[in-house]
């Protein structure tokens, strides 16, 4: 399999991954090499010739770094090493060894342009020592930037988890081989600042988490017309202003035909309002997806209205109030997308009597198998899983969409692009993609309505 610059793996499936690269006719010396080579073109942009501190530990992430000072230092730069304890891999020793700068006391009072971090990276499970802490926070505040190699010291690579309190925050982290699932998940990713990959050759790897991708849409054919772009229709309940929010995020979503079914006041003349009993309204063979949730309400009437939805056999979006009632005699839901935040998440675990333990992304993937649906689990470390465990981390959007509504567009534009193709999985990628352009597109401060207008620029930024 060709190398995947999207896969993010597992401590387990990199070192795999380096192993197979070994028995191939390569090294872990030679790929040290490789890869302190790559960081250290990174260091030496950033730095500009000017004062670099190269952090080393004890293992091969240390060894990285005596590969990227001494590249540094080859070409002319200022560098200098600070190593706590001695190399102790057999790497880590012959690249320390072809280290021919200067020398730093882990006490000397060093500062500089740039800060490298190569302490510890992936594979650590237990918080640094206080020593060891505080070293890298004094480093980091006597430098104009700090870069972490690998991953930042202090932090669990496969969880995400920050080990040690008070660590800095970093300009930027430079991922080794593969991205590991804390490069993307809470709370580590808040603190790695920009994230660049540089690739040592490692095969793709079966099964593999992947990071969320730009779509590639296509405008529509040219002897398009309403229907075939895709007839959407939006079950608006007892708050039916949740409803409208997201018809019209979906009508700039792609879909040609966007309804909204129920009750409503004041609806944008461009949108259609079907008043009819939502049995009647849903009897019509040209439906191409449904959305039902945005503010659905929770009592008996609402539950019937889903059971409506569902009986449909359409592919379908269930959002917001709608996730609440769901129950195992609704599933499988093999044409439908599921989109909770955290507390709308632990609701369906206890529906379907799951556990809800471990980690948020195998929460997510237990939701998924036992619904048979796309699990969109909303969220500052935003995610997409499916009932056969595919698995796909997106990048931080930006902090803005922390606004009431910003939700019910999400659920608009995946229900557009639903029924624009009809294929689950597709549609949770682009929309949550979408989602997060929309929110660069408005700036700061926006309000729900704005990014659902912002989300015709992200259609046209995702066009091919």
């Amino acid at each position: 399999m060709l190398q995947s610059p999207d896969q993010i793996l597992t401590i387990a499936q990199m070192r795999a991954a380096e192993q197979a690269l070994i028995e191939r006719g390569s090294s872990v010396e030679a790929l040290m090499d490789i890869a302190g080579r790559g960081a250290a073109e990174w260091i030496w942009r950033i730095s500009g010739g000017r004062a670099v501190t190269v952090l080393c530990g004890p293992g091969n992430n240390g060894g990285d770094g005596w590969v990227i000072a001494e590249t540094i230092r080859a070409r002319g730069g200022e560098v200098a090493v600070i190593s706590p304890q001695e190399p102790v891999s057999v790497a880590a020793q012959s690249a320390c060894a072809k280290y021919h700068g200067a020398l730093v006391e882990p006490d000397a009072r060093r500062g500089g342009e740039v800060f490298v971090d190569c302490l510890f990276g992936s594979g650590l499970t237990r918080a640094l020592s206080a020593e060891s802490a505080d070293l890298i926070a004094r480093l980091a505040r006597h430098h104009h930037a700090a870069v972490a190699i690998d991953l930042p010291s202090g932090i669990e690579s496969d969880s995400g988890a920050v080990l040690n309190p008070g660590l800095p925050h970093y300009d930027l982290t430079i991922a080794l081989g593969a991205w590991n699932f804390a490069h993307w998940s809470m709370p580590a990713t808040a603190m790695m600042g920009q994230r660049r990959l540089f690739g040592i050759g490692c095969a793709g790897v079966a099964g593999a988490a992947r990071l969320l991708a730009r779509p590639g849409l296509r405008r529509p054919a040219v002897d398009a017309h309403k229907y075939s772009r895709g007839l959407l229709g939006i079950v608006a309940g007892t708050m039916p202003g949740a409803a409208l929010l997201a018809a019209r995020a979906a009508m700039h979503g792609g879909a040609g035909y966007v309804k909204l079914l129920g009750e409503t006041h004041a609806p944008p003349p461009e949108l259609v309002v079907d008043e009819r009993p939502l049995g009647q309204a849903l009897d019509d063979r040209r439906w191409s997806a449904i959305l039902v949730g945005p503010g659905l309400g929770r009592d008996d009437a609402a539950r019937a209205r889903l059971a409506a939805v569902l009986a449909t056999n359409r592919p379908t979006v269930v959002d917001a109030d709608a996730l609440t009632l769901l129950s195992p005699a609704d599933a499988p839901l093999a044409a439908a997308v599921l989109t909770p935040h955290e507390g709308e998440l632990a609701a369906l675990e206890q529906s379907f009597s799951l556990p809800g333990t471990g980690l948020r992304r195998d929460r997510a993937l237990a939701v998924a198998k036992a619904t048979g649906a796309v699990v969109l689990l909303k969220g500052a470390d935003s995610l997409i899983a499916m009932p056969d465990g595919t698995l796909i981390l997106a990048p931080a959007a930006p902090s803005w969409l922390s606004v009431a509504g910003s939700g019910d567009v999400l659920a608009g534009l995946l229900a557009s692009r639903l029924a624009v193709h009809g294929e689950p999985l597709r549609a949770a990628e682009e929309a949550l993609w979408l989602h997060g352009e929309a929110a660069r597109i408005a700036g700061p401060a926006f309000t729900a309505g704005q990014l659902a207008e912002a989300a015709q620029g992200a259609i046209a930024a995702a066009l091919e």
